[in-house]
Formats: structure tokens, C-alpha cells, sequence
């Protein structure tokens, strides 16, 4: 026995666990009772859904994220047997998502057949998912000059990462899985630092550069070639409210972001505004109204004034 073990052993003989557990019983009761008609219905495994994720990865870039003896005759077969096994869990998955919603909304039938109708949509976007992340991947070699091939960015760069999964979770949620795809966005956020929202929609040659700290938030809309650096926010500039005041949701309040824009480290924009094609916003600028094409917007430089003999009085 360590020392640990023993002062615990000495604690526990003034604790009751059974009490514990027995307050903790009634306070689960009591929320699972707001929250669901019946017995409370099993939930999505969050650990599940990454498994998956990480096979789907595998099977969009298998030389990079599949076995590394990966031989190039054996790839197609690892492909095929990899998305059999995540296509399988992801299913499952998400039928037990909507029976969660089925349970909050009052309906459960045929929750199977539209389970497996998402995951085959899904399955077809997959090559598409593919052919987008090849654009992110080249525009994040020719953007930066650190980058010595394509293999080192899809294996060691955060933004691409993150943008691996935000396209996987970008079509889950369009299709009917906003829980599992937000499990997906958190993940990679926990991963990267850098949060996507699912619902954000997101053109081809998309790069994060360095990443920590970007925040895309649900309804933002990026256009093609854009780049953002790291500590990027395109947030909500308020929160709409009812007349109860109760917050407002499924309504755009995020950015716009037309094609070939930069932005750079720092910089906060703010509401449903619009920054122009081929537009820069420079570091640190905290932008809340919409600019024109080709503007370069930049903080305010400081003004230094010297004063002699009573001058400026």
C-alpha cells in the first residue's frame, strides 16, 4: 500500500459513498426526468465517433494515416475494408442520435432506414471531401514558406488537421448529425486549438496558418484562397433575443468572407458583415462593419505630438 492509498484509507472511514451515490442517483432522476419522456435512451459514444473519424481519415489519406507497412498494392483493399468498419459505426452512431432528437421531439419510426439513408448520402460526399482537402493542403504548401513538401503538411499542420475534420463534420451536420458532427468539431478543437463550428461553410484552398486560438463560428461563410492566421475570431457581434428573452438560434450572425482574403494574427470580425474579395485586415483589428473589394484594413497608427515653450496650450 503507498502512501496515498493509506491517507485515503484513513478518509474514507468519515465518508459515507453511499450517500454520495444515492445524491447523485436523485440528482440524475431529476434531469433525466426534463429531458426525456421514458427511461432515459442510450447516447452517442463520443469515443466511438472518434474511432470512426480517425478511419475516415485513414481511408481519405491511407498512405499517411493508414498502417505504416501500407504497401501500394493493398491500398484499395485497406480503403474498402477501413470504410466498410467506420461507415458501419457511423451508423450506428447516428441512428442513436436520432433517436436521442426522436425522444426530445416525440417520434421514433423508421429512425434505422434514415440512419442508413445519412450514412450513404455521407458516403458519397467522400470523394468530394477528398478533392476539397487536396485544395486546403496545396494552399497551405504554397502559403507557407516553412513547408518543405505536401506529405509534411498533411502529416504535422494543425490548420490542415483541423480542416480534415471540419469538412468530415461540414457534411454530417448538413445532412442531419449536428451532435455527431459537433463531437467531430470538438475533438479537433481539443486537438488543434483552433474552432470550427460544423455549420461554417468553407470553399476550396482554405488555409489556417499556425492555427491556436481561431474561432469560425456557425453561420460564417469563407470564399475561396482565404488564409487566416492564428488568434482569428469571426464571431457574433450580439445575440438576437425573443420576447421572453430567450436567446435566438439558426439565424446568420457570423462573417462573410469573399474570395483571396488574408487575415491576419489577432483580428476580431464581428457580425454579419462582409469583407470583400481579395481584401486584408491586418493584425490586432477589431472589424465590425462591411469593406469593399481590395481594401487593406489596418489598425490606427499612433499619433506622437512634442510640445516646446507653451506651444499646443
Amino acid at each position: 500500500m503507498n502512501v496515498i492509498e493509506g491517507h485515503f484509507e484513513e478518509l474514507a472511514e468519515d465518508l459515507d459513498l453511499r450517500q454520495i451515490v444515492g445524491e447523485l442517483h436523485s440528482l440524475r432522476t431529476a434531469s433525466q426526468m426534463q429531458r426525456y419522456r421514458g427511461a432515459p435512451p442510450e447516447l452517442p459514444s463520443r469515443e466511438a465517433v472518434i474511432a470512426l473519424v480517425d478511419g475516415l481519415v485513414a481511408a481519405i489519406f491511407p498512405r499517411h494515416f493508414g498502417p505504416s507497412a501500407l504497401r501500394a498494392k493493398d491500398v484499395d483493399a485497406f480503403v474498402m475494408r477501413t470504410l466498410s468498419d467506420s461507415l458501419g459505426a457511423l451508423r450506428r452512431q447516428v441512428e442513436l442520435e436520432l433517436r436521442l432528437a426522436g425522444e426530445r421531439e416525440g417520434h421514433d419510426h423508421a429512425l434505422g432506414r434514415h440512419a442508413s439513408r445519412i450514412v450513404a448520402d455521407f458516403a458519397t460526399r467522400i470523394p468530394k471531401v477528398r478533392g476539397l482537402l487536396d485544395t486546403d493542403v496545396r494552399a497551405a504548401f504554397t502559403g507557407d514558406p516553412s513547408a518543405k513538401s505536401i506529405d509534411e503538411v498533411v502529416f504535422c499542420f494543425p490548420g490542415v488537421a483541423a480542416v480534415m475534420r471540419h469538412r468530415i463534420a461540414h457534411e454530417l451536420h448538413l445532412l442531419g448529425a449536428p451532435m455527431l458532427a459537433r463531437i467531430i468539431a470538438e475533438q479537433a478543437h481539443s486537438q488543434t486549438g483552433i474552432d470550427i463550428h460544423p455549420g461554417a461553410r468553407i470553399s476550396e484552398g482554405f488555409f489556417i496558418d499556425h492555427g491556436t486560438g481561431v474561432v469560425i463560428g456557425e453561420t460564417t461563410v469563407i470564399g475561396r484562397n482565404v488564409r487566416l492566421y492564428q488568434a482569428v475570431t469571426l464571431g457574433a457581434k450580439r445575440f438576437e433575443t425573443d420576447g421572453e428573452g430567450a436567446l435566438l438560434k439558426n439565424y446568420a450572425r457570423h462573417p462573410i468572407v469573399e474570395d483571396d482574403v488574408v487575415i491576419y494574427a489577432g483580428a476580431t470580425v464581428l457580425g454579419r458583415i462582409t469583407i470583400g474579395k481579395g481584401s486584408s485586415i491586418g493584425g490586432n483589428v477589431w472589424l465590425t462593419h462591411s469593406v469593399p473589394p481590395g481594401s487593406a484594413v489596418m489598425q490606427a497608427r499612433a499619433v506622437e505630438e512634442v510640445f516646446f515653450d507653451g506651444g499646443g496650450i
